[in-house]
């Protein structure tokens, strides 16, 4: 497979396996959050409402793009990590794969709604940092910061939102709609008003297509981080790519990024500037007359996806950092060159996207009761009611939305049953919560990131030593 010995591809494809079983947990774990709220309102049988959950999940990963995988992804530098050896490769991504895999099996199977973004980016970061304690200086090189601090942003703030966003929804639905059924317990099995029900199933089915276009990219990211980390020369750079464009889109940052005044750049921003140059002059003698990747010896593509890196990201940070001497036109074409060249990296195949959707889809089907139970009666002191389930979703389906369209990870779970809390809050105040379950959903929001920091860091160090 791929040229790689016996040893190696058993491990890839267990790594490919643990990828697509972690995405697997992820649909009963996070996605039982979208049909909590019509099986407990009567407005969707069971059964019914994990199928067309799981197939919208299905075709929210499909139709949902790459860029929240590509933000996975770029959480490490694979132009620093990836090294000649695979087994290292492998070392890291069993670690991260498995430190995730524990910590999520483990929170559905005492049924606490827990976040897979935070479980991932948390074993994510264990990785980085554990490579504190290998030899060599990548030191804080090995986590990309930047992209962390916007991650761990969004996640923080996603439950805040979605609480107070909840109280504010349910505000709205008072002052609007008066029928005081909608503010009820369910009667049970009676279904509610025609009109209450297409409003949860519209709820319900937005959350899941939002879950699939966010949650379901990261196992993307995940699978592409595993291919490219063992399998550089087949998966670094898209084969489908005109190499002769990016080398157009490269003259024109260079065109552009010589235009500015370097004598007002600090001295890191110097370096920055003379990599842009080296990189895209390296670029261009690597590729020559090539037409795409497929033209390029596979130990040479790597060295392309180095390049475009190395370009884009130095490029990025001199604009945010303010100091180029350029007009904001010539601002707005180095962005668009930018967004044109990292075409050639940011890509995934249609079989890792396909088989991402179909493990998710079916995820979603089974072993949901558990968080659905903590969703639907732990929270609240009461049932929650049509407008309480209502609110809960507008609120998760519009954030995950956002995030998925601004290409940042954000926990739908975190969004969910923050707003649920948030609606039973807006009801009876905090005297409506269940102090215990709050507790232990806390404790365990906090605790995800330590726990698979360490987790993953150091089984990522024994699995060094040992492969």
């Amino acid at each position: 497979m791929f040229g790689l010995d016996t040893t190696l591809t058993i491990l890839l494809i267990l790594c490919l396996l643990l990828a697509c079983f972690f995405e697997f947990i992820n649909g009963f774990h996070d996605t039982a959050n979208a049909v909590a709220t019509v099986i407990y309102t009567n407005s969707m049988k069971p059964t019914v409402a994990v199928v067309y959950s799981g197939l919208l999940n299905f075709t929210g990963v499909m139709l949902g793009g790459i860029t929240v995988a590509m933000g996975i992804v770029n959480l490490l530098p694979m132009d620093v990590l990836v090294d000649t050896n695979p087994y290292h490769g492998i070392a890291m991504i069993l670690a991260l794969l498995l430190s995730a895999i524990i910590w999520n099996f483990g929170t559905w199977y005492f049924g606490i709604p827990s976040s897979s973004s935070h479980t991932i980016i948390g074993s994510i970061l264990g990785i980085g940092m554990a490579f504190y304690f290998l030899p060599g200086d990548l030191g804080l090189t090995a986590v990309n910061w930047d992209k962390a601090k916007d991650t761990g942003l969004a996640l923080l703030l996603s439950p805040l939102l979605g609480f107070a966003a909840a109280i504010i929804v349910m505000f709205i639905f008072k002052r609007l709609v008066k029928n005081e059924t909608v503010y009820k317990e369910p009667i049970p099995g009676k279904q509610p008003p025609i009109w209450i029900r297409m409003m949860l199933w519209i709820t319900c089915g937005l959350v899941s297509f939002f879950h699939g276009q966010n949650d379901g990219q990261k196992g993307v990211g995940l699978m592409m981080m595993i291919l490219i980390s063992v399998l550089p020369g087949q998966f670094s750079v898209d084969t489908s790519i005109n190499l002769q464009s990016i080398n157009g889109n490269m003259s024109k940052i260079e065109m552009l990024i010589v235009k500015a005044d370097t004598s007002v750049l600090a001295l890191k921003e110097k370096k920055m500037y003379a990599d842009i140059v080296k990189h895209a002059a390296h670029f261009k003698m690597a590729s020559g007359t090539a037409f795409n990747a497929d033209d390029i010896q596979m130990t040479d593509r790597f060295g392309l996806r180095k390049d475009v890196i190395k370009v884009t990201k130095n490029t990025e940070k001199l604009i945010h950092g303010g100091n180029l001497t350029l007009s904001a036109n010539e601002i707005k074409e180095l962005t668009k060159e930018i967004k044109s060249t990292k075409k050639l990296i940011e890509f995934a195949p249609s079989w890792v996207i396909i088989l991402i959707s179909v493990c998710l889809g079916l995820g979603t089907m089974v072993g949901w009761k558990r968080i659905v139970k903590t969703v639907g009666e732990k929270i609240g002191k009461q049932h929650m009611s049509y407008a309480q389930g209502a609110s809960a979703e507008i609120v998760a389906s519009l954030g995950i939305g956002l995030a998925s369209w601004k290409g940042v990870p954000v926990s739908t779970t975190h969004m969910l049953s923050s707003g649920v809390a948030g609606s039973m809050v807006a009801k009876k105040g905090l005297k409506n919560l269940q102090k215990g379950t709050i507790k232990t959903i806390a404790l365990t929001w906090l605790l995800t990131l330590p726990v698979t920091i360490l987790l993953s860091g150091g089984l990522f160090l024994l699995f060094r030593a040992i492969l």
